[in-house]
């Protein structure tokens, strides 16, 4: 690569010492890391299983021709350098031949996840000015109902199946040619902008630059996954969320590993642990409600004879989960942490002695503190919010803005420091212990729920006059959405309003958004504005005063 040569990491206190960022003036991950690893015809990419006993293997060279093909054909649809185009794909083979594709040409990626909803999509569509959409056929069927309303949409690509008035990316990709100049790609080009649930409206769009978020990845990669040119990396997660650009994406590739891919559309703890069995996959990454579901298996009746290394991000995980999984495996679960923001921040690092439910050391590259509201670094064991140096020096890594709201971006940063909204304390050994949110925003199996957005859906029905949505304790999924609901005259509590009001939500927005829970209340704890006091509830909820 020419721009991280060190070593994976074995004495962290040295690598953090003497580690410095370089940043190229240009550089295109497409270009500078894919074609690099397909100079060598045979090295592979990617090995990708589905449950009806398909397998493509791939290599770096035959994902680089395929994206040069979809490339020309981008470009004579009036694609070009600057534009945005939305990827809405499962674990579908395509989704990583898109996104090196966009990265060539130097196209704005907005990936999404397969349950966004048509409203999702039209606000999505129109906000980032999209100008295509490469999608299956069943996100194209919700697409084409709020079509008409997202005029900057021109080109229309659908996978797997033709469909009417779309086209047909197999027949118009074979066509194409695969050969295509790399866009010269500056530092500060835009490259990804990923939307991403905040408390308090729509979700914000984080915008993430060419040199960056890439190059960014490589400690990701190299010093978290341990990732080596010759692994297998299975990273367990949905293409839709940033999860994906760090393990299934960035970091894998720059690090020149293979990666793993099984494309479902069910979580099937069974299946993944036979296939753990059966393929030769070194190293995986799974959210912890992932991890918690297969310790419920019977672990003793496989064997996993590649795998040397797990990491889990999301959330803390429970010391329960990492002992089980640790004796069935040999490895343990080792905590990540970051955000749709961001790189990896902080994490327990292989070469450290892992504490558990910590968070683990500050990330090589970044000065990661705990600070109080006026800037200040606390001292250990002082809960604070987690911040990020960025003054004088700016670590890559960090997104560029929220994309057209420069208020919104404004209000992240602190004197010298951008805040990650989450807050910890530091102990005297220099490891992170993860408190909370600083906001509302509800973490639940691995996705990120604004309580606004599940609100809003509760409002539209006939029977809510009110409601407050918080998060609450869940044994697997760590934690629930709730939903405490002020009805409005002439409705009666009841098990079936209950459901009906989950099931309206599952149609207004995403179907994981639902509340899980809903409580049925004559008032809600309101600040003297009349703003709804969320802290009280989540409190009650998690047992706190």
């Amino acid at each position: 690569m020419g721009h991280l040569t060190t070593p994976n990491m074995t004495d962290y206190d040295k690598t953090y010492k003497e580690f410095k960022w370089e940043c190229p003036e240009y550089f295109n991950f497409a270009g500078d890391v894919i074609d690099k690893w397909a100079k060598d015809p045979n090295k592979l990419a990617m090995w990708w299983v589905d449950d009806d006993g398909n397998e493509v293997k791939k290599t770096f060279l035959e994902l680089s021709n395929a994206s040069k093909r979809l490339a020309n054909l981008l470009v004579s649809r009036g694609v070009k350098k600057g534009d945005v185009v939305m990827v809405i794909l499962p674990r579908n083979i395509e989704w990583w031949e898109t996104f090196t594709a966009c990265i060539r040409m130097g196209v704005m990626i907005a990936p999404g996840t397969t349950q966004l909803t048509p409203k999702d999509l039209e606000y999505r569509a129109n906000t980032s000015q999209a100008v295509c959409i490469i999608t299956n056929n069943d996100i194209a069927a919700k697409f084409d109902a709020v079509r008409d309303n997202c005029a900057t949409v021109k080109t229309r690509i659908v996978i797997e199946n033709p469909r009417a008035d779309w086209m047909f990316y197999t027949d118009e990709v074979s066509k194409a040619s695969d050969k295509f100049e790399t866009a010269k790609t500056r530092h500060d080009d835009n490259c990804l902008v990923y939307f991403t649930s905040g408390t308090v409206g729509m979700p914000k769009m984080a915008l993430h630059t060419h040199t960056s978020y890439p190059l960014g990845h490589q400690v990701t990669g190299r010093y978290w996954l341990d990732l080596k040119p010759e692994d297998m990396h299975w990273n367990i997660s949905d293409t839709g969320w940033a999860k994906a650009a760090w393990s299934s994406y960035f970091g894998p590739w720059n690090c020149g590993a293979a990666q793993f891919i099984h494309h479902t559309n069910r979580f099937d703890p069974k299946k993944t642990l036979d296939l753990l069995q059966k393929y030769p996959v070194t190293t995986m990454c799974g959210a912890p409600t992932i991890y918690r579901m297969l310790v419920l298996q019977d672990l003793s009746a496989y064997k996993f004879t590649t795998l040397r290394h797990c990491v889990g991000a999301g959330e803390p995980l429970n010391p329960e989960i990492i002992e089980v999984w640790k004796k069935a495996t040999g490895c343990t679960i080792r905590d990540g942490y970051g955000q749709t923001e961001t790189v990896l921040l902080c994490a327990s690092f292989p070469c450290i002695e892992p504490r558990f439910g910590s968070m683990g050391k500050p990330t090589p590259g970044f000065d990661l503190q705990v600070i109080d509201e006026k800037g200040n670094i606390l001292p250990s064991n002082t809960e604070g919010d987690i911040a990020i140096r960025v003054k004088p020096n700016r670590p890559m890594g960090l997104f560029k803005e929220y994309w057209k709201e420069p208020e919104r971006t404004a209000s992240v940063f602190r004197g010298d420091w951008y805040l990650t909204g989450d807050r910890a304390y530091r102990d005297e050994d220099g490891y992170f212990w993860f408190v909370g949110r600083a906001d509302d925003v509800i973490l639940t199996s691995g996705y990120r729920i604004g309580p606004f957005e599940v609100e809003s859906a509760l409002i539209e029905h006939p029977a809510v006059a009110e409601s407050a949505v918080v998060s609450s304790p869940d044994e697997t999924r760590g934690e629930i959405v709730k939903a405490f609901v002020i009805l409005a005259p002439g409705y009666k509590a009841s098990p079936e309003l209950a459901k009906e009001l989950q099931e309206h939500v599952k149609k207004v927005t995403a179907p994981y958004k639902y509340p899980r829970k809903i409580d049925f209340v004559d008032a809600l704890p309101k600040t003297i504005s009349g703003k709804i006091r969320r802290v009280e509830l989540r409190n009650s909820e998690w047992g706190k005063k």
